[in-house]
């Protein structure tokens, strides 16, 4: 292989693989970029066996081939390099040059057929929309991660599905942890079959990858096909394996239509959990939501830390009620709310915190309350 590329072609997609070639997984391999040379360009594929990344990219071919080089040294290496132009050339024995006429590099490559299977998505049915709103709705699904150890689908990934009825058809992604819930819907131009009706349960590391390489002024086109879900652009793929296994009944929970409805100002809210939040330790995490008539009191007691407080007034005319909340929760859902004021559906001291914006109804996140 011989070959010389623009820098500003792809320096940007080599940052963003990091994610993907970073990760470990039982195949060394995986830690490498495997580049194939085209007749106008090259293709890039990197993978960690559980999500895939293929793009193409202009370059100027000498001499075809293919080859696997670390994914991490390349990008370091095309990043500091002064020229804007850079020569990729594959000299014997996997051994393979990188550099321009001041500054060259002899970097050990690995046999590019040892590199996993890439899958061919070939042509399937797809649902078209623009790429901000799914990067929207990714962001504010996998902000909810799931515990290290927990092997359980429907923590680890995000359930999708497709909504049919009276109103326009739209795609929906619902994530938890046990304790919180975050449910994001996008309307869609048109009905379409591309997706199933049943819905899937999508790795929330996946989405995060696919997330990176998101453009706000693009669209995409997302379908499945197997067991796989898929996004393209114009000149990228990214794949990733779908995760078996059933995601829990949500319907009951994120209902609106019970208890007390309190509006508040995002960002003073937002503000005063921060400042509540201080306090927090891995031990000592939750704070007291004390609501009584138009006014919200919010206490932290941590015995290794000391005692904070603060109130502001609010319209509730309902019972007092004492509620334990996770303060870092709430930060996360305000944080992704795009809108000046927040709606709380209360009902209890027992019932979730539901939370949403005044007026876009598209997001919606579930807190549960702790013991106290």
């Amino acid at each position: 292989m011989k070959l010389t590329v623009n820098k500003s072609d792809v320096i940007d997609v080599l940052a963003k693989v990091q994610g993907l070639t970073g990760r470990k997984s039982n195949l060394a391999i995986t830690e490498n970029l495997l580049i194939r040379s085209e007749p106008d360009g090259i293709t890039l594929i990197a993978t960690d066996l559980e999500s895939g990344f293929e793009g193409f990219y202009p370059a100027k071919i000498e001499e075809e081939g293919t080859i696997a080089i670390n994914a991490k040294t390349l990008y370091e290496i095309v990043r500091e390099l002064p020229s804007e132009e850079f020569r990729i050339h594959e000299v014997e024995n996997r051994w393979i040059e990188i550099g321009n006429r001041k500054v060259l590099y002899h970097i050990v490559g690995m046999n590019p057929e040892d590199f996993p299977d890439h899958p061919q998505v070939g042509e399937l049915e797809m649902v078209e929309l623009a790429a901000n709103d799914l990067k929207k709705m990714i962001e504010k699904t996998v902000m909810i991660a799931g515990a290290p150890n927990d092997k359980r689908a429907h923590i680890n990934g995000v359930f999708l599905e497709k909504q049919e009825g009276s109103k326009t058809p739209c795609l929906r992604m619902v994530s938890t942890d046990g304790s919180r819930l975050a449910l994001v819907e996008q309307e869609l131009e048109a009905e379409t079959p591309a997706l199933p009706e049943a819905g899937m349960i999508i790795p929330k590391r996946g989405l995060n990858e696919v997330g990176k390489f998101l453009e706000n002024e693009e669209r995409i086109q997302a379908g499945t096909k197997d067991n796989k879900f898929i996004v393209k652009k114009e000149n990228e793929t990214f794949i990733i394996r779908l995760l078996e296994g059933d995601f829990p009944k949500y319907a009951d929970i994120v209902k609106r239509d019970r208890g007390h409805e309190i509006k508040l100002e995002r960002l003073v809210f937002l503000k005063m959990l921060k400042r509540m939040s201080i306090l927090s330790s891995e031990t000592y995490k939750g704070v007291i939501f004390n609501f009584r008539e138009n006014n919200l009191e919010i206490t932290a007691t941590n015995p290794d830390r000391g005692e904070s407080k603060e109130d502001m007034d609010i319209e509730y005319l309902g019972e007092s009620m004492q509620i334990a909340f996770n303060p870092r929760y709430f930060i996360d859902v305000l944080n992704a709310v795009e809108e000046d004021t927040v709606v709380l559906h209360l009902i209890d001291e027992e019932k979730p915190c539901l939370i949403e914006g005044e007026t876009d109804k598209r997001f919606l996140s579930v807190i549960m309350p702790m013991r106290i």
